[in-house]
């Protein structure tokens, strides 16, 4: 076994964000048009799992990275794009930084909020925005 796998997690059901067991993602069910794209996306409670795991094997950094990649399975790809494009230095405002972490927080995403207004301060302070 594995040293870095707890007993625990043999047991977590990982499932796609459509809900179906990973395990019934299989070739055989691609290739009869029985898999959808939602069944290729992580599911949030996976990414808590592995955070928890994470954090067993005392690496926080790697726990709070799959704890936004949690908040972030509830947003449209197009919206992750916007966020992350907003994030580049000098692409937004202070403002403008502030009004994306009040959007992320009204749809929950409150970790995610906290890290673009921690990103906003930082930029203000270093000249990095717009």
């Amino acid at each position: 076994m594995n040293s870095l796998r707890p007993t625990a997690e043999a047991a977590f059901p990982a499932k796609a964000f459509s809900g179906l067991p990973l395990d019934s993602v299989t070739l055989d069910a691609v290739r009869a048009g029985e898999v959808t794209t939602d069944d290729l996306r992580i599911h949030p409670e996976t990414l808590e799992h592995q955070a928890h795991v994470a954090e067993e094997h005392a690496n926080p950094q790697l726990a709070a990275n799959f704890r936004r990649a949690a908040e972030l399975t509830a947003l449209d790809d197009a919206d992750v794009m916007r966020i992350y494009e907003a994030l580049r230095p000098r692409r937004s405002t202070f403002e403008e930084l502030q009004e994306t972490a009040d959007w992320l927080s009204a749809r929950g995403a409150v970790i995610n909020a906290g890290l673009v207004r921690e990103a906003a301060s930082v930029y203000q302070r270093r000249g990095l925005c717009r």
